[in-house]
């Protein structure tokens, strides 16, 4: 199995570049009366939030199981990273398409553009770096396979939610910053709007393909397809096993629920078989370490 990749160390790196970020886009924002760069730091703001809440999510979903809650609480960082695909949205895109609109019915010039770019150059240097931060972790993760290919198979919400807030934040300071250097250029402050409107635009769409990742999870989703083969795999290869009637995953968080319907040689004695089945169980730990809860149904019928 691949790395799953550190999602802590990745969300820390996110949160510190954010928080010099926001600082330095607020500055520059009030003096520079740009939209496109109160838009940003807004932007900035709620990634710092949303980090927060990434890491309550994982820290949530470290409690151990309880009669009200048997799987225990796995996927509630599902929830909390549901919740921040939500706040990409509203406090990030519609805010920004808000602001945009806003001045373009209300243009005013921009003061002190130079500033703004350099605080945007400066930002662009720090969310790179945070960016890369991520993509490391995601590359232990996926391997060979494409970016596209590991966002829509991982069961990783942390990671699917701060690579698409990275991406949209490397993007929108690309649009603040063509917006800002084109305004100065002609002197027409309403590409400044328009190149707000744009940054609302992305997050919304960037929001929009995170919440239908994380929503499959929310639903109930199997383990990723790959290694939901090789625990199938690896039961059609286990000596005790005749044959293999029906597997379930289930991801629950970093963990998985596992249950299989298997047939076993019908001349067992019960002692014998109920050895077999935990011969099976504990290898299937030893070679799954992510299983948590493995419910095992031997049958000699489908």
């Amino acid at each position: 199995m691949s790395n799953p990749g550190n999602s802590t160390r990745a969300i820390f790196y996110a949160l510190g570049a954010n928080l010099g970020i926001f600082a330095a886009k607020l500055a520059a924002a009030l003096f520079t009366g740009s939209g496109a760069m109160l838009a940003e730091a807004v932007h900035s703001l709620a990634d710092c939030g949303n980090q927060g809440l990434l890491l309550l999510g994982m820290k949530r979903a470290k409690l151990p199981a309880t009669p009200d809650f048997p799987l225990g609480y796995g996927k509630e960082t599902y929830f909390w990273s549901f919740l921040v695909a939500l706040m990409l949205f509203s406090v990030g895109g519609a805010f920004s398409v808000y602001e945009g609109i806003h001045k373009l019915s209300h243009p005013e010039p921009l003061e002190k553009p130079w500033l703004a770019i350099a605080v945007l150059v400066f930002s662009i240097v720090l969310e790179w770096l945070s960016l890369r931060a991520c993509l490391q972790e995601i590359n232990q993760a996926r391997e060979k396979n494409s970016l596209w290919h590991w966002f829509r198979e991982s069961r990783n919400s942390e990671m699917i939610v701060l690579f698409g807030e990275q991406l949209a934040a490397l993007l929108g300071l690309a649009f603040a910053l063509a917006a800002i250097g084109i305004s100065m250029i002609t002197g027409n402050p309403l590409y400044d709007a328009i190149g707000t409107i744009g940054i609302g635009v992305l997050l919304i769409v960037i929001a929009v393909f995170v919440a239908i990742e994380i929503k499959a999870l929310l639903i109930g989703q199997s383990a990723a397809p790959a290694r939901r083969k090789e625990i199938e795999d690896y039961l059609h290869s286990h000596p005790d096993t005749m044959e293999i009637h029906n597997v379930i995953t289930l991801q629950l968080g970093p963990e998985i629920m596992v249950s299989v319907k298997v047939g076993m040689d019908p001349e067992l004695r019960t002692g014998d078989l109920i050895r077999q089945i935990n011969k099976i169980e504990v290898d299937m730990r030893q070679k799954f370490p992510e299983i948590k809860w493995l419910f095992f149904e031997p049958d000699n019928h489908a």
